[in-house]
């Protein structure tokens, strides 16, 4: 049965939005592996949706793979427009840790991404808004 499956946690991945230059509006999504061992065969799907001025919207669905992200250390998943910080934006991030497959989604709500939410990253020591 279903509810005998055991889905463990994924901890120490993050995803964050970050603003590449200081003062730009030239942003990206970076995923971050804080754990102390490799993750591998990574796939990252993105996609976002919902209203703007009243409109149904949505973004193509776009699949991302990187073989490995070493720990402690991050990579570029893909660019991002301030456009479309008014929708759902959603990180569906599958890996392997330890011959086990695990995945969990990121979801950063509409207007979340904004200077007042900005933190420092870590690891990547820029400004944005991180989900872990």
């Amino acid at each position: 049965m279903i509810k005998d499956i055991i889905f463990p946690e994924v901890e120490d991945v993050a995803v964050a939005i970050v603003q590449e230059h200081e003062g730009l509006e030239e942003y990206a999504v970076y995923l971050i592996n804080l754990k102390a061992v490799s993750i591998l065969n990574v796939l990252v799907t993105s996609t976002g949706y919902g209203l703007i001025n009243d409109e149904h919207k949505k973004t193509s669905t776009l699949r991302h793979f990187f073989e490995e992200i070493k720990q402690h250390d991050f990579i570029q998943i893909e660019p991002i427009t301030n456009e479309v910080f008014g929708l759902t934006n959603e990180y569906w991030v599958s890996f392997t840790l330890n011959d086990q497959l695990l995945d969990k989604k990121f979801i950063f709500l509409p207007e979340t991404i904004v200077p007042d939410n900005f933190i420092t990253i870590p690891i990547i020591n820029k400004k944005g808004v991180l989900i872990k």
